[in-house]
This record gives structure tokens, C-alpha cells and sequence, in this order.
């Protein structure tokens, strides 16, 4: 296996080189015209999903039994399962509360479960972000508050700040996804709007010791970042909310740019004092599930590179680039050799220019690609937000190919009109190539893979 950033596939000497797989070529998958990959990318999906298992990671960083209680809180598209993990591993009594996306929940005997909206909050969220708060009160220096975190918090814990609204977040939320901004901004906005966010959690906790148990969904694992950091603080201030909102464009309402330019505004440092003491653990990443998603493809006798796990951009552009680096493959074997799949994670976006279509970030990226590569022989792709939804609609990516396109102009439909009205999911919806797995109970953003013959 070879993992190399995109920056580096020159420096590094790979140009024709051949990528070891240590693959039985008797038992090697076959990369034959025509064949059906879903199998293949699915299976690559689950390794990375299984590799993210909470009920496997979480047992690894159980802290030590406080002498007081032991508290849980909560947020992500994850949470319920995470919960459910740490109820079974821990032998000692436990209570507490989190908060998933509806529809995401599991069962669980001590922790209550909370289910709000996702990506656009509401009253729910509200009313959860409240019970959170009111169940880290009143915790004494004996009591012990476990954090478990997860991507998707930032929209299931509104909490307006000072004379801010839930109206004033949700108008918040939506210029942020509509944005192209990337997730390490968008969260820099959110932790100075929130009276949640931003490490306010776990100092609501003080003087009780927090340990914060993280599945990474931000490209680069900073922990303060993943649904903006309820109980993890970072340096980023005000001001730094100021110049994303100012780089990225973004109109938000005055009632919120008043308050990011008061002291309200302000959040706790990593150095305040109520944080001494506090554990922060990435139990899950998407390096990790990458790692897994190679070597299930080797397994199968396929040559796997990894290309980064930290990709950011927008999706179609991103799309493109993944396009060119797979033609440059499949016409001059550079800069890895055929056969291979190209993986890569991280988290792309996309800028909402025209709100009429349907479709996520996955499937504008695989659109943009299957464009790039129409006609050209031996390229088939797979994309998908490894929580299970890509966007608002029910499927977690999808799968393309170098007929994608012509299929869909036979059946009528213009590909580069819909991935200019950001319908990309219509586009694989018309042709049956939708990837809907259902809530995986993980998030560790997404995986992208892309098998050149």
C-alpha cells in the first residue's frame, strides 16, 4: 500500500512505478470490462465503516473510575451508538444524555437518547443543547463527564448566544452550507454564536474532570473542530470568525454580526483554568478507515493507493482533479500503474448557486468526474459520506462510471445541467446507481475510491 498527498505523487518517485500490493493474481479481483464493481466499492465502504466501530475503539480509551458519578454527554449522527459502546464496556454506573439526528438512534438502558434535526436545526436541538447544559450542573472535582463527539453536532446543538435566536442560528446554518466554505470555518462561525460550543460545555462542567472521546469527521483530526468543539477549546477568535464570514462572502443577519462584534463573542482558551486536567482522545478517524478500505481491496488483489485523507475543495473541482489523475493512469500508467483503486477521505463542499436541485457533496463530486471521463474505457468510481447521507436525501454517495454520462444523455438527461443546478442525485437516481446503505452509526467523512483497469 502507498499513501502519498496529491502534492507529493511527483516528488515521490512514483511516475510508472509499480505500487506493491502483495496480491495472489490467481485470486486477483477481476478489473474486466463490463463487470459490476458495487460489490467491490461496497465492500471497501464496510471495512472503512467497521473500522470506526465505536463498540471496538471506545474500549480503548476508557478512563478510570471517578469516586463520584460518572456523567455522559453527547452529539453527532454517531452519538446513540457511541453511547451504546460505552454502556456495555463500562462495568460501574453511569447516566447521562445525547443527542442524535432523527432516525439515527440506537438502544440504551442508562444514557437517554435524544433525536433532533440535521443539517438545519430545530426546536428540538434547542430543547436537547438545554439538557445537556442542565446535566453537567451542579458536578463536584469527584465527578467524572464523558464526552462522546461526533461529526453532526454543530446543527443538533443550537444554543444561541447573549439576544441570538434559534432563527438567527438556523439562518446561521444555512448560509454556512450554501457557503463553500470549509468545515474548519464554518465551525470557527458556529463556536462564537453558541453558548454550547466552543469548549462551553465542558467548562459548564467545572470543576469536574472531561474526558472527550472523538470520531473525527475534519479533515486534519483537530478535535476542536468536530461538531465545533462542545467540550474541546481552541485559539480561534472572534475575529477569526470575522475574516471567514468576510473570505467566504457569507451574509448573515445583522442581530448575529452585532454579536460577533461584541465581547459576548468571546470563547474560552485552551489555557482557561476550568479545562486542567481534561482528556481529549480521537478514537476514530478517517486515516484510519482509509487504512481499512486499502487493505480490503488488496485482499481482493487489487493494487490500493491512498491519495490523502484530508481533501478538501469544492466537490466538483475536486471531482475533476480525481478525473485527470485517472486518465493520466489509464492513457500513460502514471502515476500509478493499472490496475488500482485511488482512494481518498476528507470533506469536500459545495457552493449552493442555485437552490432548485437535489444532491450532496458526494454525488456533485462523481457527476463532475463521471463528465471528465466519458467514453474513456477501464475508469469506474464510488463516493459516499461514510454516516450514511450525502445531503438532505436518503442515500449516502453513489456509483459512476465512463458510460454514466452517455447512459443518462440516452435517457434525456443533460449531466453538465444538472451538476450546474446541483441535482446531482437525480442524475444516478435516473440511472438505479444511488449508494443508500442506511445510518451507519459512524462518520468519518467521506470515502472516494476509483478503480482504473
Amino acid at each position: 500500500m502507498c499513501i502519498v498527498g496529491i502534492a507529493g505523487i511527483a516528488a515521490a518517485g512514483l511516475g510508472g512505478g509499480r505500487i506493491s500490493a502483495g496480491r495472489d493474481q490467481k485470486r486477483a479481483y477481476q478489473l474486466e470490462h463490463g463487470s459490476d464493481h458495487k460489490p467491490f466499492f461496497t465492500a471497501l465502504f464496510e471495512a472503512a465503516i467497521a473500522a470506526a466501530d465505536p463498540a471496538l475503539s471506545i474500549r480503548k480509551y476508557l478512563p478510570e473510575k471517578p469516586k463520584g458519578r460518572t456523567v455522559v454527554v453527547g452529539a453527532g449522527k454517531g452519538v446513540a451508538q457511541m453511547a451504546a459502546a460505552l454502556e456495555a464496556s463500562w462495568d460501574a454506573p453511569l447516566e447521562g444524555v445525547v443527542v442524535t439526528r432523527y432516525g439515527y438512534s440506537a438502544p440504551t438502558e442508562k444514557i437517554t437518547v435524544l433525536e433532533a434535526a440535521h443539517p438545519v436545526p430545530d426546536e428540538a436541538g434547542l430543547a436537547a443543547a438545554r439538557r445537556l447544559l442542565e446535566t453537567v450542573e451542579g458536578l463536584t472535582e469527584d465527578d467524572l463527564v464523558i464526552a462522546l463527539v461526533c461529526g453532526g453536532g454543530s446543527a443538533l446543538l443550537p444554543a444561541p448566544a447573549g439576544k441570538l435566536t434559534l432563527a438567527d442560528e438556523i439562518a446561521v446554518n444555512e448560509a454556512l452550507l450554501a457557503s463553500g466554505a470549509p468545515i474548519s470555518a464554518m465551525n470557527v462561525v458556529r463556536k462564537h454564536i453558541s453558548s454550547i460550543k466552543g469548549g462551553r460545555l465542558a467548562a459548564a462542567a467545572h470543576p469536574a474532570r472531561v474526558v472527550s472521546l472523538i470520531v473525527s469527521d475534519i479533515p486534519g483530526d483537530d478535535p476542536a473542530l468536530v461538531s465545533s468543539g462542545p467540550t474541546v477549546p481552541n485559539s480561534a477568535n472572534s475575529d477569526d470568525a470575522l475574516a471567514a464570514i468576510a473570505a467566504y462572502g457569507i451574509k448573515l443577519p445583522d442581530a448575529v454580526m452585532q454579536h460577533l462584534r461584541s465581547e459576548d463573542a468571546a470563547a474560552p482558551g485552551p489555557k482557561d483554568a476550568r479545562f486542567a486536567g481534561h482528556e481529549v482522545h480521537v478514537i476514530a478517524s478517517a486515516a484510519q478507515s482509509l487504512e481499512a478500505a486499502a487493505q480490503a481491496a488488496e485482499q481482493q488483489g487489487v493494487a490500493a493507493v491512498i491519495l490523502s485523507d484530508a481533501m478538501e475543495g469544492e466537490a466538483r473541482e475536486v471531482g475533476r482533479l480525481h478525473a485527470a489523475i485517472a486518465r493520466e493512469i489509464v492513457l500513460k500508467d502514471r502515476p500509478f500503474r493499472k490496475p488500482v483503486v485511488v482512494l481518498s477521505g476528507g470533506e469536500t463542499t459545495v457552493t449552493i448557486r442555485d437552490k432548485g436541485g437535489r444532491g450532496g457533496r458526494n454525488s456533485e463530486f462523481l457527476l463532475a468526474l463521471a463528465v471528465e471521463i466519458e467514453g474513456m474505457d477501464g475508469i469506474c468510481a464510488f463516493a459516499a459520506d461514510t454516516d450514511g447521507i450525502d445531503g438532505s436525501e436518503n442515500n449516502a454517495g453513489a456509483f459512476a462510471d465512463s458510460t454514466s454520462v452517455t447512459r443518462l444523455r440516452a435517457a434525456g438527461i443533460d449531466a453538465k445541467a444538472c451538476l450546474a443546478g446541483h441535482d446531482a442525485w437525480s442524475a444516478f437516481d435516473a440511472l438505479g446507481d444511488l449508494f443508500v446503505p442506511g445510518p451507519t452509526g459512524t462518520n468519518v467523512n467521506d470515502l472516494r475510491a476509483i478503480v482504473v483497469r
